[in-house]
């Protein structure tokens, strides 16, 4: 708790962030260039699916990140309600735009796959649907957020939508399990995988690629929000001067 508390100070945090911001970044987008290479001309096509599978590199990151981004956000929330620090609402505001830019691009290259996969660009299945929910989740959150600053609001009202938004999660998770969907069940679990090795391993470095180009988009937006912030309390003090 110690710790949690003295990361939450603003300018600990941006002697800690201004290094780190473009290393995650930039080591992020070698691990994309990386695995877009082995992905791209180091595995063989799928034996039904063929070069289509390829998607997947790009699909599973961004599904990923777009479900994670809201877990990011629930957290957020709740660190902010309960102990009250003031980083912790920056955070959930800095994950928001990222996390919905993912939750389309999920969106996107699962019409792309499912289009010669299932002969449909698009299916109002359980995962679909959830994760389409997902995206307009993430709207609502960035207009609520906005909103509530515009008005000089305490944050409460984004953090508790923060919190209730993560329902969708878990709903996205087993939409594939609970309902007899057109989606693909389950594939990679943590000890076993219906995917060939032969096809899977770029997979990694993809999800650790997008995961540090959004750690770093996130560490950069937080900065930008810290550095608005004190340039507005300035001007409000430059105006009653």
């Amino acid at each position: 708790m110690a710790t949690l508390h003295a990361f939450a100070n603003p300018a600990r945090f941006l002697k800690i962030a201004k290094p780190l911001t473009p290393a995650l970044f930039w080591a992020g987008v070698a691990l994309i260039v990386l695995g877009c290479w082995a992905g791209l001309t180091q595995t063989p096509p799928d034996y039904l699916q063929g070069e289509t599978v390829r998607i997947l590199y790009i699909h599973v990151p961004a599904a990923w990140l777009g479900m994670g981004g809201w877990s990011g956000i629930a957290i957020s929330s709740i660190i902010f309600l309960v102990w009250r620090h003031p980083l912790a609402s920056v955070a959930a505001r800095a994950i928001a735009l990222p996390g919905a830019v993912f939750a389309a691009l999920c969106l996107m290259t699962g019409s792309i796959w499912g289009r010669p996969t299932w002969g449909t660009w698009w299916q109002w299945d359980g995962r679909l649907t959830s994760m389409l929910l997902l995206f307009f989740v993430y709207l609502g959150y960035m207009a609520l957020a906005k909103a509530d600053a515009d008005r000089g609001g305490d944050g409460r009202v984004p953090a508790l939508y923060g919190i209730a938004g993560s329902v969708l999660l878990p709903i996205i998770r087993y939409s594939v399990v609970w309902w007899n969907t057109l989606h693909q069940g389950p594939s990679i679990g943590l000890t076993q995988s219906t995917i060939d090795g032969s096809i899977l391993w770029p997979l990694p470095i993809m999800l650790a690629g997008f995961t540090f180009v959004f750690a770093g988009i996130v560490l950069m937006r937080m900065r930008t929000i810290l550095a608005l912030t004190k340039a507005e309390a300035r001007m409000r003090r430059m105006a009653r001067a």
